[in-house]
């Protein structure tokens, strides 16, 4: 089986995500042009909808097929002068095993510092974990050198980091430089800074690095960043981006609808609560749910325009009356003229008028009629001597009274006169019952109706005197009135003037919210249909890494009784995002959480890093894991030799870790393999070597020993003879782990007989006998297949007793042949 079927997708994961977009919209009939286009602005790819601005383009990265050749330290964490962690560059499994301490993850940390700026395992520790970085048996300076070999015409690529002496983590002097296959190997070229910016991308999207604390954060961490990561990797950041990107213009637009609709109501309110003219009207246009906008324009900017206030208010400011001298003067008048009517309206005056007044109907009577007897006796004639003498009594009479005469026609007129200055009550102290004035025009109205009355008054010689007082009365009342009319006004305006910039504001909001209604209403609807393509794509993008991840858990669980279902992603842009697991526990449901002990757990993270770390899509052909073996069961230990050694097909895995067992498990299982083994000596000083297995590093250490002259014989025998006993108890664990899980028994089971087989003799009896084996037959056992053996193990067993003359060569070479049986 292939490692990494996520590298065959279906043929849309290759093409460009908004052309698959477009195309699903075309074949999609229940898309409107007005949703396709909506759509597609989302994505950047086409449309004007609303004010959206483009996606910002970063540098393409142009580095592919990066394997990493070596890691050089100096002056970092464990590490004191400068060593190099030299790795094959290419396809294959390289373990990187050390004790704890060794500075084999001081490797690890240094090769992601440098090249991705950070570092997880301290992502969330305490400042110690950052400030003590630096050794401290280094010289001044501290440096990290990342050899890594890519494609192209100048493969070879380094990444430097190095620090001052005094400079912190954050102050690095960060480079890069390229060199031609057929540049000296001391030639730089190329070198600059180097630039994040088009590294970083690929590393989100890549990353292939691994640590310990990762393991666990990937499936028990939080659950929108196992999403993102996954999302993103399936190639769908763009969707999560539209859907980012429309999700905002729906929610701007109803955040628009919502605020103007708010805001209406508000000053729905605040305009009830004023008595203002103005504000009424504007209550009644707001009053509906969908204003008339023109008409509200029309009001408030009509309205703007009037300083003095609402028009009934106004109408009183304006009520004027005659001035107090105008009154005073007809009065006068009147006065005059009645004084000028009594001084002249004597008895024999009153009695000439009457005369007069008869005599010129009789002379009129005769113009009309003729001569004719008298009309009054019936005897006298009324002929031309008769009206001679009339027109001449006329002509006396009329002389006698001019004067009481002329008084009376100027006292008419004055009268006249003096009607004419009061006038009826005005229409602008007549309110609408159902919206009274603010101000109260009782007193007014009272006055006014006195002042009304004179309009019809006689003379008597009193009117000159009602008619001062009804004025002073109504021009001191309507004083007082027009006062708090002024000052309702302002104080109206106080409270309306404020409105207007609101009024005029919401106005605006309002219109541009009628404008956007139909891009809301599309706005949803190609949201809701982008959410739906989104899951669809998702689902058949996830199909081959789902796949790719069960299979892991399927070859690293070994024997564990929980099985992983489907993994599916859950949420979208703006909603709670997870990734969810079906996992379950003896075919019975469960929540994977719940029930995984912590080596299962980590074997999760495994499963989901590795399908994503090795698409083929990832330029980085390399991955690097740190201490995944902890707290693995002997069990997963040898699945994740097998799932780590299928990996190593087409990628460059690294994997650092202190635990003997999964360097066991690739011998044992034959697997191909490059193992280093990092020691660590005083002041820092690491030593990195190829490491054989442990049977031949112990005889090696053996003759190493017998070729050093400066011990003394005494020890350097016992050390020796420890070395080769050593070796066989190695050599017999292989074996009785071998046998016994080659016959079926659990590996919980074959630890347990491995760790109680206490003495080098019982481990022997375990390996050639049998989990019921008895170390007291062990001696009969290995005669039968000669005696050479049973002196043998008694000579590596005596320590410090070997037996006087026994050569150490001899007893290395007898070792060897003893081990060459027992493995057979």
């Amino acid at each position: 089986m292939r490692v990494n079927p996520a590298a065959d997708p279906a043929t849309e994961v290759s093409s460009r995500l908004p052309d698959v977009v477009a195309r699903r919209l075309s074949e999609d009939p229940a898309v409107t042009p007005d949703i396709a286009e909506a759509v597609l602005w989302s994505l950047g790819s086409a449309g004007s909808l609303g004010r959206g601005d483009s996606h910002g383009e970063t540098d393409e990265f142009d580095a592919a097929g990066v394997f990493l050749r070596a890691i050089r330290v100096r002056g970092f964490r464990g590490i004191g002068p400068e060593t190099t962690l030299r790795v094959p560059p290419g396809p294959g499994l390289t373990l990187v095993v050390g004790r704890n301490g060794s500075g084999k993850s001081s490797f690890a940390e240094a090769a992601e510092l440098a090249l991705t700026g950070g570092n997880r395992r301290w992502d969330g520790r305490s400042a110690a974990w950052r400030e003590g970085w630096r050794n401290l048996h280094a010289g001044e300076s501290a440096r990290i050198e990342l050899d890594l070999l890519t494609a192209g015409a100048e493969p070879e690529l380094t990444v430097v980091k190095e620090w001052a002496a005094e400079a912190d983590l954050s102050e690095a002097v960060w480079t890069e430089r390229r060199a031609s296959v057929s540049a000296a190997s001391d030639d730089e070229t190329g070198s600059a800074p180097f630039d994040v910016t088009r590294w970083a991308a690929v590393l989100d999207l890549y990353r292939p690095f691994l640590s310990y604390s990762e393991l666990g954060a990937l499936v028990d961490g939080k659950p929108s960043d196992l999403f993102d990561a996954l999302h993103q990797l399936l190639g769908l950041d763009e969707l999560t981006r539209a859907q980012e990107r429309m999700r905002a213009r729906r929610l701007e637009l109803e955040r628009a609808a919502r605020d103007s609709r708010q805001e209406r109501l508000e000053l729905l309110g605040a305009l009830e609560q004023l008595a203002d003219d103005r504000a009424v009207r504007m209550a009644r246009l707001l009053r509906p749910v969908q204003p008339d906008l023109a008409a509200v324009g029309r009001h408030i900017f009509g309205a703007v325009g009037d300083t003095i206030g609402p028009d009934g208010l106004r109408a009183i400011v304006r009520l004027t009356l005659p001035t107090s001298a105008q009154v005073d003067e007809a009065a006068t008048r009147l006065e005059e003229c009645g004084a000028a009517v009594a001084r002249g309206s004597t008895t024999d005056a009153e009695a000439d008028l009457r005369v007069l007044e008869l005599l010129r109907r009789a002379r009129e009577h005769v113009d009309a009629v003729g001569e004719c007897a008298c009309p009054v006796c019936g005897r006298g004639a009324l002929d031309t001597v008769w009206a001679r003498d009339a027109d001449a009594s006329i002509e006396r009479l009329a002389a006698r009274v001019d004067a009481l005469t002329s008084a009376r026609v100027e006292l008419n007129r004055a009268v006249r006169d003096a009607r004419a200055l009061a006038d009826h009550v005005p229409q602008e102290l007549d309110f609408d019952p159902s919206s009274p004035p603010t101000v109260d025009t009782s007193a007014v109205r009272r006055a006014w109706d006195d002042w009304a009355a004179l309009t019809g008054a006689e003379y008597s010689p009193d009117l000159a005197d009602r008619l001062r007082a009804a004025h002073t009365r109504l021009v001191d009342e309507l004083e007082l009135l027009q006062q708090g009319t002024r000052k309702e006004l302002d104080r109206l305006d106080e409270v309306w003037a404020p409105l207007v910039p609101r009024l005029a504001g919401w106005l605006d909001n309002a219109r541009e919210v009628s404008v956007r209604a139909n891009e809301l209403r599309t706005v949803k609807r190609a949201e809701d249909w982008l959410k739906s393509a989104t899951a669809g794509l998702r689902g058949e993008r996830m199909a081959p890494l789902e796949t790719t991840a069960r299979w892991i858990w399927r070859t690293l669980r070994q024997q564990s009784n929980v099985e992983l279902g489907a993994i599916r992603l859950q949420g979208n842009a703006g909603t709670a995002r997870r990734v969810l697991l079906d996992v379950t526990v003896d075919e019975v449901d469960g929540a994977a959480l719940g029930v995984m002990s912590q080596g299962e757990l980590h074997a999760l993270g495994l499963s989901l890093f590795l399908p994503r770390a090795t698409v083929e899509e990832s330029p980085f052909r390399f991955v690097m894991i740190d201490d995944p073996v902890q707290a693995m069961d002997p069990a997963k230990v040898d699945g994740l030799a097998r799932v780590l050694a299928m990996v190593a097909w087409n990628r460059q895995v690294i994997v650092f870790t202190h635990d003997e067992r999964l360097a066991e498990a690739v011998r044992r299982m034959q697997l191909d393999a490059c193992v280093l083994e990092v020691q660590r000596r005083e002041r820092s000083v690491v030593e990195v070597r190829t490491s054989s297995d442990p049977v031949r590093r112990y005889l090696a250490d053996a003759r190493s020993l017998v070729r050093t002259p400066q011990l003394p014989r005494a020890i350097a025998d016992e050390l020796v003879a420890t070395c080769c006993r050593s070796a066989v108890e190695a050599a017999s664990q292989s074996r009785a782990r071998r046998d016994l899980l080659t016959a079926g028994l659990h590996h919980r089971e074959v630890e347990r007989h491995v760790e109680e087989a206490f003495t080098t003799r019982a481990m022997v009896a375990l390996a050639v006998m049998g989990v019921d084996y008895n170390v007291d037959d062990l001696n009969e056992f290995l005669a039968r297949d000669g005696k050479w053996l049973v002196s043998v193990l008694r000579d590596v067993t005596a320590g410090a007793h070997v037996p006087i003359g026994r050569s150490m060569r001899e007893l290395i070479t007898d070792t060897e042949r003893f081990i060459a049986w027992l493995v057979r």
